[in-house]
């Protein structure tokens, strides 16, 4: 069975910095993708940033330049350092990995809450 446990969400103040940490236990035959979504309140789950098995990285217009994704292959995690932070951050975080065919997996999310 294939589980995706983040760590590292908190409460930081605006101009801060977080990491966030995603390990990917269970055997995937076939990573597309590992990324992190976000949601905030009232609004629809977005990409942030997502990583290619290869390395290819893209991020949202609204973090670009400020995050930071990048894996470890050995380990099986992936991080998230989040740098500059915005109020407008704040929102719970999700891991994400793409498999083979478009099968998603989701972690159970973890809350950024960014104080102005």
């Amino acid at each position: 069975q294939v589980q995706l446990v983040e760590s590292g969400g908190g409460l930081v103040q605006a101009g801060g910095s977080l990491r966030l940490s995603c390990a990917v236990s269970g055997w995937i035959s076939k990573i597309n993708f590992m990324g992190w979504y976000r949601q905030a309140p009232g609004k629809q789950r977005e990409l942030v940033a997502r990583i290619t098995s290869g390395g290819i990285t893209n991020y949202a217009d609204s973090v670009e330049d400020r995050f930071t994704i990048s894996k470890d292959n050995a380990k099986n995690t992936v991080a998230l350092q989040m740098n500059s932070l915005k109020p407008e951050d704040t929102a719970v975080y999700y891991c994400n990995v793409e498999g083979s065919s478009g099968l998603q997996y989701w972690g159970q999310g973890t809350q950024v809450t960014v104080s102005s």
